[in-house]
């Protein structure tokens, strides 16, 4: 059902680091008072972004000039929620190894509005690969981030809210200590999630681009500490695939980085670089790459990315001046085009990498590992096309919020039928 979140056949719970999943946080949204001012840094906020349309299947898009077209609708396919007062929000926080990321919406007929959004580098899981802890300055980073999304939840007259923590929080030594810290200071209540619930929100984010097809199909999240590889397929009757199989790696953008280094002196320092670093990710799929051979081999195979790399790629693709969300999310690009782009980028010094559009000098030195992440996805399920989506984690906690909501309300609604009745 479209309320409910994907089940999971293959759960393995107590495999990961972390807390109690599934927490919602349930109140009026009040910051504590804060013994000293915290700057949070300069930078521009993005602007709210508004999603509408229609909420059926997307169809399969058709080429056109050679150049693929984009699955529709845009942002998400969720069933209309009633606010229980008028104004409210619900919103869904993100802090990821490398980005920070708030959503704040409102129910709009059989969808969502957007009405404000804030996202931020602040690379919080830099040098944990080699310490285990996460560094000082990392901290500060992030919570001047998260102090600009305290302000903007109270801003917003947010009633339900979930903010949760990935791969950086899970590993690091100081992570719950880090947690608690982000409590007090900011009145922010991480919960630190698994890698088998973070993949469950990524499918239930961005599920809606997969291209319309019958053969199975993996949707995977490259992220900045781990990736996420989730095998589906249509359930018949339901809006939301049936999850078969998913594992989840230690390697994203920043902990493969970290890990192979950054030496790029010679071209042929950075063509072992990405030796290395392929070789390594690929072998951590071993596993997974043995369990869907069988259904890799299927004539009708799908692929849905949604990380920073396929987005920056995408843009690559479509020669982009500046990034467009709207050009990117639901693109359906070929997957040979994908690879060459990797390739080039793979032997790019530093500064070339920097120079291009959509990557910049945030994304310079991480974007190399997401090609070589991206290459290993490729070579164990080698679909012809590559679906691109700019969404993920933040849609999947308010689709699954509004959904408990609608459930809460039709529980009250029975309940009280029942005891109509018995007078």
């Amino acid at each position: 059902m479209a309320e409910t979140l994907p089940p999971d056949r293959n759960r393995s719970a107590g495999k990961n680091r972390g807390g109690k999943s599934g927490k919602v946080a349930d109140f009026r949204y009040k910051r504590p008072p804060q013994p000293d001012s915290r700057n949070p840094g300069g930078g521009r906020e993005p602007r709210a972004k508004a999603a509408g349309g229609d909420a059926r299947r997307p169809v399969r898009p058709v080429a056109k000039n050679g150049k693929p077209g984009r699955a529709q609708p845009d942002l998400a396919d969720i069933g209309a929620v009633r606010s229980t007062a008028h104004g409210e929000a619900y919103a869904a926080l993100d802090l990821g190894t490398n980005n920070c990321r708030l959503l704040i919406a409102r129910p709009s007929g059989r969808d969502f509005t957007v009405i404000d959004a804030f996202s931020r580098v602040v690379k919080l899981g830099e040098g944990l690969a080699t310490t285990g802890r996460l560094s000082d300055a990392a901290m500060e980073r992030t919570l001047g981030a998260l102090t600009i999304c305290a302000d903007k939840l109270q801003r917003r007259n947010v009633r339900l809210a979930r903010s949760v923590a990935t791969e950086a929080c899970r590993r690091a030594e100081n992570g719950p200590e880090f947690i608690e810290r982000v409590r007090r200071e900011t009145g922010i209540a991480l919960d630190i999630i698994s890698a088998e619930e973070e993949a469950r929100l990524a499918v239930l984010g961005c599920h809606i681009l997969l291209e319309s097809g019958d053969g199975p199909a993996v949707i995977f999240d490259i992220g900045g500490g781990s990736t996420e590889l989730v095998l589906v397929e249509a359930d018949p009757g339901a809006r939301v695939p049936r999850i078969l199989d998913w594992q989840s790696v230690p390697w994203g953008v920043v902990s493969l980085t970290d890990t192979v280094g950054r030496s790029e002196d010679s071209e042929a320092a950075r063509i072992a670089r990405f030796a290395r670093m392929r070789e390594m990710v690929s072998e951590s799929f071993t596993p997974f790459a043995a369990r869907v051979a069988d259904a890799a081999r299927h004539p009708d195979i799908r692929l849905l990315g949604t990380s920073g790399t396929v987005t920056t790629l995408a843009s690559l693709y479509l020669e982009l001046p500046s990034y467009d969300r709207k050009a990117v999310d639901g693109l359906i690009v070929p997957a040979g085009e994908m690879r060459e782009i990797s390739a080039r980028l793979s032997v790019m010094t530093p500064y070339e990498r920097a120079t291009l559009p959509c990557i910049g000098q945030d994304r310079a030195d991480l974007v190399v590992a997401g090609c070589a992440i991206l290459e290993a996805i490729l070579d164990l399920w080698p679909a012809r096309r590559l679906g691109v989506a700019d969404r993920g984690i933040r849609e999947g906690i308010l689709r699954s919020i509004m959904a408990a909501e609608r459930q809460s309300e039709r529980s009250l609604k029975a309940l009280k039928s029942q005891r109509g009745g018995r007078q």
